[in-house]
């Protein structure tokens, strides 16, 4: 039983990729980053290198896998007990883990390897997974209605994503490249109002059987009443026409208003993962 490490993204695919596509939607975040890295490049999230590990069990069959693209935290996928202990146990002892800031896994495996760690941590973010089981309409209704996003609209979807990534502190700025990729697939809907965009959501492409929503943002001034909702619905629906027969997305747990809408929207918890960095 071992981890094994590397900076090879090859590697890593060859080992790990069929247990991690395995399962599509516990592996959600993983599969998305692999296939960003490998359409963008190694440098898609940052200039330092990426790293990857696999857990190999007793059996010799790979039970699961992690990434790091710095400057994001090591995202580790669902794994045995024994697998999160050996981790703990490399996070002091492996020089590729020597420059880790942060961890994102499921909650308990999170606070496992935290206690580990041996450095003072703090909670940075707690998500939740949700699947969405039955896709409810908004009710009531928002005013309004949903479109798909266009090459016309990359300076405003450039500005509200990286008027998003500075409200839940995501590192960096909105990739035009990215966005050009989403319109390319009708990956980016708009909610309008008035003549006007108020709300925006996108989804990235589906892998396997799965695609997952996410941004979903709307401007302080447009916000509570509905348009979230809306525009959450209607990528929802278009995540399901590009192909998808399983629909997910993370909300933040500290932003009820968010949970609340996708619960009535249909959406059920999967799992809660939990993000902690050294202090």
């Amino acid at each position: 039983m071992t981890w094994t490490f590397t900076s090879d993204l090859a590697a890593y695919l060859a080992a790990a990729g069929p247990a991690v596509a395995a399962d599509p939607v516990g592996h959600t975040a993983l599969l998305t980053v692999t296939d960003a890295l490998e359409r963008r490049g190694t440098a898609a999230y940052g200039a330092d290198e990426p790293l990857f590990g696999w857990w190999t069990g007793a059996d010799g069959v790979v039970a699961g896998g992690l990434l790091c693209t710095p400057p994001f935290p090591l995202l580790l996928s669902a794994v045995p007990e024994d697998a999160v202990r050996a981790l703990g146990a490399a996070l002091t002892t492996e020089p590729l883990l020597a420059g880790l800031h942060g961890i994102n896994a499921r909650r308990p495996d999170a606070e496992a390897l935290a206690e580990a760690w041996g450095r003072p941590t703090r909670i940075a973010e707690e998500t939740r997974l949700y699947r969405l089981d039955g896709l409810v309409a908004p009710d009531p209704a928002p005013a309004g209605h949903a479109r798909l996003a266009a090459e016309a609209d990359l300076p405003l979807l450039t500005a509200w994503i990286d008027k998003f990534n500075a409200e839940t502190g995501i590192p960096g700025s909105a990739s035009e490249a990215v966005l050009r990729d989403r319109i390319s697939y009708d990956g980016i809907l708009l909610w309008e109002h008035g003549g006007a965009p108020v709300s925006l959501a996108s989804f990235n492409r589906p892998i396997g059987s799965a695609a997952r929503v996410g941004p979903v943002y709307t401007p302080p001034q447009a916000r509570g009443r509905g348009y979230a909702a809306g525009v959450t619905h209607a990528a929802s629906e278009a995540a399901y026409a590009a192909g998808a027969s399983e629909v997910l997305l993370f909300t933040d747990l500290a932003n009820p208003t968010s949970n609340g809408i996708y619960l009535r929207l249909g959406y059920t918890p999967i799992e809660d993962r939990v993000e902690v960095v050294r202090v």
